[in-house]
């Protein structure tokens, strides 16, 4: 949900996610003079208190402690754009700022205006999505779990650091599989890593209340993965899963839930994708997204694929097969793309959407990407696209500032931000960021969303199994897709600058101006700031 207003020469919109609230702010050039920043205040509806939002950075010589963070109105924030993540799926906000000026040893407020807004829900609507904190929640993980292991069961704290660490997302996962209550439901399942036994519980549960469970899951030869997949997949009987070899990766991540007519057929009636696995760094520690759509006609299309593959198809058919019955319809939306395919097809139309955006692009990408979409992606300087994005290698995390690019530390030799070691069971390297998520033009009123297990890369589309979903036009998606991934990008981003040398980043770094320098770049006319500070609050630029 979207909503904004103006008071006196003061701008607000808000854009609202799940679990997150992007706010995006701007002022009649008259207002400018003496602006120190921006106060929020939010009140939780209905009859909460109001509460400012918080920040890091003070104005030099005010008394600080280390990480604790200040109210706006005593340290306002120097940007056109905030995110509020201290707030609940399925409920009503209300949002006030306050134009902040003066001088910091004498602050004077004008009111600006009041904006209400409701969170998307997380168990109802044709869109259902969710985020885990995973990594980015580091330092208020280690306010609150201290040094806390979340894989050591012998410590009474772990359990609660798993639950805060999935923020919602292993019980959304456990909650669509448990939908399928008895013998009038089915569950079909493709799935690149398995290694949740409480997952199996929940299928073989289902099995013996009468449901229909499938699972088609990746194997190889002499393969860890292999070895982990099939041990996790004991309780389920012989007949309820099939190893899918390949010369690649079966690297699909997707569920079905059917409904079982009388003479035993299967009517789809929504699917799960997304890039989680169902692995414990799936859930808790990497990154990751769970996409519920309730669209039967999407879900026929995966259960088509499924039901290909879940007969033995030859891997080598699979491609021929794919580019007859699931080809690539340009423009189509929503639109389900399955690999591996023929000529790149679907990178072409993927290189298609982020070239035809006219405003702005945020991503996360894990892994080396096809150089086309690369291109897309990173655009020129020229470029009067706002971009925004995280790509994952194993070893850093590269990061795309408007048309800059800078690269954040992703893993911490001690342990990740000093306090939390990361694993990586069942997978190679140090991967923090799994998305494979891109999206366009998310402050206007036509936005889309790719999203699914595709990264992108020239072996996702010739050789891996892999799926992507394509939806346009749907802003409440694009509005919790938006809200994370800048989540994640804030991030990075922050830790990028508490670590530059040089001229780089903001002056003074960890402090913030006492003069309405600040706002200098936003009002430099045809640059990215100055587009940025438009076009996020909903004006034209």
């Amino acid at each position: 949900m979207r909503g904004n207003d103006s008071l006196n020469g003061i701008k607000l919109r808000c854009y609202a996610g799940t679990t997150g609230i992007i706010l995006a702010m701007d002022v009649v050039p008259s207002r400018r003079k003496n602006l120190l920043g921006f106060a929020i205040e939010r009140e939780r509806l209905p009859g909460g208190q109001w509460k400012w939002l918080q920040g890091l950075l003070r104005f030099p010589g005010q008394a600080r402690a280390i990480n604790t963070p200040v109210d706006s109105n005593l340290a306002p924030f120097q940007k056109f754009r905030w995110s509020d993540y201290c707030v609940y799926p399925d409920t009503k906000y209300k949002y006030k700022v306050t134009g902040v000026y003066g001088t910091p040893s004498q602050l004077k407020y004008v009111s600006g205006p009041e904006v209400e807004v409701k969170t998307e829900p997380l168990y109802k609507g044709a869109h259902q999505i969710i985020f885990n904190r995973a990594a980015a929640a580091s330092q208020a993980y280690k306010r609150k779990f201290g040094s806390t292991n979340p894989d050591d069961t012998n410590d009474p704290r772990s359990k609660d650091a798993r639950v805060w660490l999935s923020r919602g997302l292993q019980e959304r996962l456990y909650s669509f599989l448990n939908r399928a209550l008895d013998s009038n439901w089915a569950l079909d399942i493709a799935i690149y890593e398995f290694e949740l036994p409480e997952i199996a519980d929940i299928l073989e549960k289902a099995r013996r209340q009468g449901a229909q469970i499938r699972v088609i899951y990746h194997a190889k030869e002499g393969d860890e993965q292999t070895e982990i997949n099939t041990l996790t997949l004991i309780p389920l009987k012989t007949n309820d899963k099939l190893p899918r070899q390949t010369n690649a990766i079966f690297h699909h991540k997707f569920c079905i839930l059917s409904r079982v007519t009388p003479d035993g057929r299967r009517e789809p009636q929504s699917v799960l994708t997304g890039s989680t696995n169902f692995t414990p760094n799936g859930v808790y520690r990497q990154a990751n997204v769970v996409h519920i759509i309730e669209n039967k006609a999407i879900a026929r299309n995966y259960l088509e694929l499924f039901e290909e593959l879940f007969q033995g198809a030859d891997p080598r058919e699979t491609k021929s097969y794919i580019n007859t019955k699931h080809p690539v319809k340009p423009g189509s939306i929503p639109q389900a793309v399955f690999s591996p395919r023929s000529k790149f097809s679907d990178i072409q139309e993927v290189a298609a959407i982020v070239q035809k955006a006219s405003r702005d692009l945020v991503f996360c990408t894990t892994f080396n990407l096809h150089p086309d979409i690369c291109q897309a992606l990173l655009g020129t300087p020229a470029s009067d696209i706002i971009r925004y994005g995280l790509q994952n290698s194993r070893t850093k995390i590269t990061g795309t500032h408007r048309y800059g690019q800078f690269t954040a530390t992703a893993m911490f030799k001690s342990g990740l931000e000093g306090f939390l070691k990361e694993t990586t069971a069942g997978q190679k390297g140090n991967i923090l960021v799994h998305l494979k998520t891109i999206l366009t033009d998310f402050s206007t009123n036509n936005p889309t969303v790719i999203t699914g297990s595709n990264n992108f890369s020239a072996n996702a589309s010739s050789r891996n199994d892999e799926n992507m979903l394509i939806i346009g036009g749907e802003t409440s998606v694009a509005d919790v897709y938006a809200c994370e991934m800048m989540r994640l990008y804030d991030h990075y981003r922050f830790r990028y600058n508490q670590r530059a040398k040089g001229q780089r980043g903001p002056k003074k770094r960890l402090t913030l101006y006492d003069s309405d320098e600040w706002t200098a770049r936003y009002f430099q006319k045809g640059t990215l700031p100055y587009l940025e500070r438009i076009r996020f609050s909903g004006g034209n630029a």
